[in-house]
């Protein structure tokens, strides 16, 4: 599960161009909206398509997507269900 953790981190750094963010400086519990890591809708739509496209994972509505999106460890949570 750590490292599923880490691969989203440099994922979500990867693909939203956080430039001057290291993954490691993510934290796995905060939200990555609002108060957290402040991802937008826009970003939202990226992290959809980064995990579609790297763990053949989809997220069926927005409010599955607010659940799953909620942190890196929901997120990481969601995929390993999903692929196992």
């Amino acid at each position: 599960m750590e490292q599923l953790k880490q691969e989203i981190k440099e994922m979500i750094v990867e693909r939203l161009g956080l430039e001057g963010m290291k993954p490691s400086e993510i934290d796995s519990d905060a939200p990555l909206f609002g108060d957290g890591l402040g991802l937008d809708s826009i970003d939202s739509l990226e992290l959809v398509l980064g995990i579609e496209k790297k763990y053949g994972v989809k997220i069926q509505d927005e409010e599955l997507g607010r659940q799953v999106l909620a942190s890196v460890t929901s997120l990481a949570a969601f995929v390993a269900q999903k692929k196992s």
